[in-house]
């Protein structure tokens, strides 16, 4: 059953002060020459998220370590214009992709609160669509757990059908990790259960890519100019990224009833020379005209760990970090 919240966006939001028990803090910083970014920490993780433009969390790593985002240095301190920018970091999106409703330019100042458990960044109206984007963004007390609430509001006086479509881009030089489904034997289970979706660029024989038996690994090979992209259904909704020693986990819902985008998908991946995306989808959702809304929720983990490239490797070193993370 699909869900809707219904709100009305304040005409200010300010940032509150936390308790003297907070456990995560938060201090304005500049970043990569944005001023008045956000940083969150609870002295293990921390995060960076743009007002200046947005919403993006530009930044997500431990304290004093590698940003598992890539950063677009071409993208770094700019703001305005009509231009789409890719800046890097983890963005929102409409689905299914098109030119004009999902390349909307974020690059406006977003309103921004904190009331010292969560932080709320809402972007204004988008133009062509009437679309409300916000992230939602709170850190646990202790570890390395972040719950990203990705939220859009349809301000129209129509109902409008699209998928929520988060796109966390990763640093360069890393490994994604994804389950395959369950294997079954035949003639016991004769169903099809492997969703997978290819785009015309798509060429499986490309070497970055390990099709296992039980996992699906991509690797980001800085300089390689030739594109690839796959989506998958993904129904035990985790993806990993390795990285340096250092291994991210992303948690994501799938809804075996629901219809998904790009013929069936909640989970895409694309890599060019600079960066690989982990991206994940909500259902198709019909959202009502009017303050209706539809919501996606990720949860996000790090692990210091090092996680070969065989399968064996990944069920010794890698699934019980995904375990911890249910």
């Amino acid at each position: 059953m699909k869900k809707f919240n219904c709100f009305a966006l304040g005409s200010a939001l300010t940032i509150l002060s936390m308790g003297s028990n907070a456990e995560v803090s938060m201090e304005k910083i500049t970043f990569n020459g944005w001023e008045n970014c956000i940083k969150l920490s609870n002295g293990t993780v921390e995060l960076v998220a743009t007002t200046a433009i947005g919403p993006r969390i530009m930044r997500y790593g431990y304290v004093d370590g590698q940003n598992f985002f890539w950063e677009n240095p071409e993208d770094q301190g700019k703001a305005g214009g009509d231009e789409w920018r890719i800046y890097g970091g983890s963005r929102l999106w409409h689905a299914p992709e098109g030119p004009e409703r999902t390349y909307w330019p974020d690059n406006v100042p977003v309103e921004y609160k904190w009331d010292g458990k969560t932080l709320s960044l809402i972007q204004p109206v988008e133009g062509n669509t009437g679309i409300v984007k916000s992230l939602h963004v709170t850190m646990d007390a202790s570890g390395t757990g972040v719950k990203v609430l990705h939220r859009m509001v349809n301000k129209n006086h129509w109902d409008v059908e699209l998928a929520p479509w988060v796109l966390s881009v990763m640093n360069k030089g890393g490994r994604m990790v994804v389950p395959q489904e369950e294997y079954r034997p035949h003639p016991d289970y004769l169903a099809p259960a492997r969703t997978m979706v290819l785009w015309h660029f798509t060429n499986m024989a490309d070497p970055r890519w390990t099709w296992g038996e039980k996992y699906i690994q991509l690797r980001q090979e800085p300089g390689n100019t030739v594109k690839q992209k796959v989506g998958l259904a993904i129904s035990a909704g985790w993806a990993a990224y390795t990285l340096n020693g250092e291994v991210f986990i992303k948690r994501f819902p799938h809804d075996p009833e629901a219809t998904y985008t790009d013929l069936g998908c909640n989970f895409e991946t694309f890599t060019n020379e600079s960066m690989l995306e982990i991206e994940t989808l909500g259902p198709l959702t019909k959202i009502p005209a009017r303050n209706g809304a539809v919501d996606h929720v990720e949860y996000w983990h790090l692990f210091k760990a090092e996680v070969g490239s065989s399968e064996s490797d990944i069920d010794q070193q890698l699934m019980p970090l995904v375990e911890k993370t249910q």
